[in-house]
Parts: C-alpha cells; sequence; structure tokens
C-alpha cells in the first residue's frame, strides 16, 4: 500500500518520499537585490537534512517589479544564480530534490511604484491600482518567465513549478475576474499561461517534469470554481504541465458566502477531483501536518504528494519524526539517530 514514505518517480525526477516542502515566502533578502542569502541556505538545506523528499525553493520573481516585495528572491539576472546553485547542491547532499516556483506578483507587488496586471483593477482598497500591460508587454513577460527558468536549470535545480495560484499574474490572467482585456489575452485566458508554460519547457531538459500551482476555487463573489479549474488546468495539461500542486484563493477580497474551511485537509477534495477528472498527478496542500493524516492522503491515493507548509517552519525535521510516528523506514542523520527512537 501507498504511503508518504513510498518513493516516487514522475518523467526523471525519482523522490525517497512523498513529503514536499511547498514554497512559502521568506521576505529575507537583504539588499533588495533579489539574490539568496545565508538565511536561505540554512532555511533549505535543513530541511534537506530532515528528511524531506521534495523541496520547493519559494515563489522567485521574473523582474524586479514582480516581487511581492523587494525582500524577495529573483532570478531576472545571472548573478542571482550561484547562491541558489549553492543550496541545491548542498540539498542534493542530504538526499532532497530540489524545485522552484518562478512567477510575478503582477497586482499585488507591494513595493512596486507602478505594478503590473492584465487590468487596472486594484487588490483591494490597500493595494495600488495596477498599470494594465500592453500586448507587447505581456509578449515580452513571457520571455522573462523562459529567461527565469533557464537560470533556474543553470542553478541545477531538479523540477520547475510555475505560480498560477494565489492572486499573483498567471492566476489573474486566467480569471474572468480579474481579466477584462479585449486583446488576444483576454479573448482566451489561458493564453498568457500556455505560453509561459510553452516557453518554459523550451528551456528546461526533456525529462525535467514541469508543475504548475493552482488555485482551484476563487473564494470571492463572480470568481471562478472548481468546473473552471478543471478546464483551464485541462489547457494547461495539454501545453505541458506534468503535475499540479493545487490551493485555492487569493484573488480578492473574501465574500462571506464563500470563506475558505478552517478544517483540516480541506482543500484535498479539490486536488482528488483535478487528479481524477484529468487523470494527472498532483499535489495536496493545506493543514497537513499531522502525520497520520498526510500519510492517509496518500494511502487512500487522493494525491501523488503531499506538501507540509507551516508544520515544516515549525520544525525542520518534520519528516523524520513523521516517520517515527508512523513506524516507517527512513533514512536518519548518523548523528541525529539517538533523537528518533525506534520501537
Amino acid at each position: 500500500m501507498k504511503h508518504i514514505f513510498s518513493p516516487y518517480k514522475i518523467k526523471d525526477l525519482s523522490l525517497k518520499n512523498r513529503v514536499v516542502m511547498p514554497p512559502m515566502c521568506q521576505y529575507s533578502v537583504t539588499n533588495k537585490d533579489g539574490i539568496a542569502t545565508d538565511w536561505h541556505y540554512m532555511h533549505y538545506v535543513s530541511r534537506a537534512i530532515g528528511g524531506t523528499g521534495l523541496i520547493i525553493i519559494e515563489m522567485t520573481d521574473v523582474e524586479p517589479d514582480g516581487r511581492i516585495t523587494d525582500f524577495d528572491l529573483g532570478l531576472w539576472s545571472d548573478e542571482q544564480i550561484p547562491a541558489l546553485a549553492r543550496i541545491v547542491d548542498a540539498c542534493h547532499q542530504y538526499g532532497a530534490k530540489v524545485g522552484i516556483q518562478i512567477a510575478h506578483a503582477g497586482r499585488k507587488a507591494e513595493d512596486a511604484s507602478v505594478p503590473v496586471a492584465p487590468s487596472a483593477i486594484a487588490f483591494d482598497e490597500n493595494y495600488k491600482t495596477p498599470r494594465e500591460l500592453s500586448t507587447e508587454e505581456v509578449k515580452d513577460m513571457v520571455q522573462k518567465f523562459r529567461q527565469a527558468v533557464r537560470r533556474a536549470v543553470q542553478a541545477g535545480v531538479d523540477v520547475i513549478e510555475l505560480h498560477g495560484a494565489h492572486g499573483y499574474l498567471i492566476h489573474q490572467f486566467h480569471s474572468a475576474y480579474t481579466n477584462k482585456r479585449t486583446d488576444e489575452y483576454g479573448q482566451e485566458l489561458t493564453r498568457f499561461g500556455k505560453e509561459i508554460i510553452q516557453a518554459a519547457k523550451s528551456e528546461m531538459p526533456e525529462e525535467m517534469p514541469l508543475i504548475m500551482r493552482i488555485s482551484a476555487r476563487e473564494y470571492v463573489d463572480g470568481g471562478y470554481g472548481l468546473n473552471e479549474s478543471i478546464e483551464f488546468s485541462r489547457e494547461y495539461q495539454k501545453a505541458g504541465v506534468d503535475m499540479f500542486h493545487i490551493s485555492a484563493g487569493g484573488e480578492g477580497p473574501i465574500a462571506a458566502a464563500g470563506r475558505p474551511g478552517t478544517h483540516v485537509a480541506y482543500q484535498v477534495p479539490m486536488a482528488r477531483t483535478i487528479k481524477e477528472a484529468l487523470s494527472v498527478p498532483v499535489i495536496a496542500v493545506g493543514r497537513l501536518d499531522e502525520p497520520s493524516l498526510a500519510n492517509a492522503v496518500i494511502g487512500n491515493e487522493e494525491a501523488d504528494l503531499v506538501a507540509v507548509g507551516r508544520g515544516m517552519l515549525r520544525n525542520p525535521y518534520w519528516t523524520l519524526e513523521a516517520a517515527t510516528a508512523l513506524q516507517k523506514e527512513i533514512k536518519l542523520p548518523q548523528q541525529y539517530i539517538a533523537g528518533f527512537p525506534r520501537k
């Protein structure tokens, strides 16, 4: 029977277990230059030592004004490659595979003097009103994603994740709630995302998988639901996405009627539905910190991988402790064996 410590393989990506550290912004760049620091090195490498199968480096942006804040990582310059490569190489030494989430914040770029977006609609009254990108600027943006993916591959990552969730730029384009354009990128809401997917694939080794993170549902009046996200995911799958990372929300003021649940695993049914509808591998995420619960998601074949976010922020060794709690075999660092007793 499958469990979170079963190995997993997709294309050329072989994972020792099914535990994922999802991308979580650290806001820890010190010189506003987008370059990873010693904090990022310790943060990610400690989770590799802690047994995580796949670590996905936080939202890393394709241009300076594409960051949520000026303290976020970037990949718009070759100067940003070495610090990321150092992290990837160290994580590999401890048996973890490493991905990176390539993104643009769009209208949610808080420190941009004038954010950009598919349409000039502010996120809420506390955010700046963005400038609508011209058609040519949209095409240029696709190339910025392509160049960032090229740099990520040069840094040695094992997998690329495109951020199409949480109200950031790709999400803004494929949502009718935020995309009111009349050009080709408004007439076909998935066009921008599909062009980025194709551009990314052109820079990736043929057998390197491409993940896309999506919000499966918008918790806002006038937003899309699961049926719509299945359809746009189908288009993205045809364009080259190999796996979907299923989250939700992030696009605007939350309406009371659509407020997301606060119970554990509330997003898992969406992951399972998309997995079954498209016959595609998925990562489930969202309050899955309890080892037996995370294990059940895999054992019940609701998802192929399980992402543990806040639980791994609290405890870099979440995976080692989960193996102890579930009595599953895992390779422990020699130095830590005494800390994880076996029955």
